[in-house]
């Protein structure tokens, strides 16, 4: 029973018309049959001015029925799996990029969005040994691009474990040290690359200058992806947006297995026609930069950078004797296989890493 209905049965109750009971309180017909309606607020004043007319108390006008109060519990176990109900069918929220939330980002292609990477796992600039060449190639074409000047794209190519990765982060954070010009850098895994002209069409809309980096590229078989990556880094209609440039790493030069390769030569009706579609992805980079093995004193100025850099205190001789120890264990030299065996070697020494 509602509060209206309340009203009109203790008026009833006590025998007394609505005129009977507005003469009572001061008030007209109208006003009590406005009030049982439920068409106007029953304030504290009508209250106290009605309960005394009626010669009841306070709570027995404003109190709703037993009967009332069960119905409403009865069914709030059915209201809380209506709810419950509705939220899992509800999407989930929207996620919008802040451009200014950091520096590095990776693209979640399912969710149409970037998510910021306040610290990037990277190795100092300082720390790279044995590719000279292509640190100060890189480092000066990044230079250009942050600064609004012409640059390419860069692939990035050769044995495992050689630094290329490793290259492109520490570039960007010497590009970006001490620079006025906030540079992006937003990574794409392989597995997006089909998903690269929306990431674009994201990237259109903020001022910051991005470097788009792609690790471990590379495509098999009927692996169509490379054809959208050609139309969007040069060819396509409208191309990448001028805010952004595109880093790859692979470890084959032209992205592409050789097999592949010699398979289009061998099968179709123009072989060169055939080959020239398959590797004319990799020409869409201006910089070819190669990465191959260190040789052994390389390998040694490596772990020797590492050693300095952490304050790892370990005799020279013994040093070098356990490193190369170490590489002949995994079968090559690398950077790599430098920072495993300084990883290992500074939990034998107790010594925490600050990477």
């Amino acid at each position: 029973m509602t509060m209206d209905n309340n009203l009109r049965t203790l008026r009833n109750a006590a025998g007394l018309t609505q005129a009977e009971l507005a003469a009572r309180v001061g008030a007209s017909q109208g006003q009590i049959g406005r009030l049982e309606r439920n068409h106007r607020r029953l304030s504290d004043d009508w209250v106290k001015r009605i309960s005394d007319a009626l010669g009841i108390s306070t709570d027995s006008l404003t109190l709703t029925s037993p009967a009332d109060t069960n119905d409403i519990e009865s069914l709030l176990p059915t209201l809380e799996r209506i709810a419950k109900a509705l939220e899992r069918l509800s999407p989930d929220p929207v996620h919008m990029t802040d451009f200014d939330a950091a520096d590095a980002f990776v693209w979640q292609a399912d969710d149409d969005w970037l998510a910021p990477v306040t610290s990037v796992n990277r190795v100092d600039f300082g720390l790279l040994k044995g590719i000279d060449h292509q640190s100060d190639i890189l480092l000066a074409n990044t230079i250009n691009f942050a600064q609004g000047l012409p640059a390419n794209n860069a692939l990035l190519w050769g044995a495992r474990g050689t630094g290329k990765s490793s290259l492109i982060k520490a570039v960007h954070a010497k590009a970006i040290d001490g620079s006025t010009t906030r540079v992006m850098l937003v990574e794409i895994h392989r597995e997006d690359i089909p998903t690269l002209p929306q990431l674009l069409t994201l990237l259109r809309e903020t001022d910051r200058r991005c470097v788009l980096f792609c690790d471990d590229l590379s495509f098999d078989g009927e692996d169509a992806g490379y054809k959208s990556l050609k139309a969007v880094l040069e060819g396509g209609i409208e191309g990448r947006p001028d805010n952004v440039i595109f880093y790859a790493t692979s470890n084959r030069r032209h992205l592409m297995p050789r097999d592949m390769i010699d398979n289009e030569r061998s099968t179709a009706i123009n072989p060169s026609e055939a080959v020239e579609e398959k590797v004319s992805l990799s020409d869409r980079f201006g910089l070819w930069l190669g990465f191959h093995n260190c040789d052994q004193q390389t390998y040694l100025d490596i772990i020797d950078g590492y050693v300095a850099h952490h304050r790892l205190d370990v005799p020279g001789d013994a040093l070098h004797a356990r490193a190369n120890e170490w590489a002949v264990t995994r079968g090559a030299r690398s950077g790599r296989t430098a920072w495993q065996f300084i990883q290992d070697l500074a939990g034998q020494l107790g010594q925490r890493l600050d990477v």
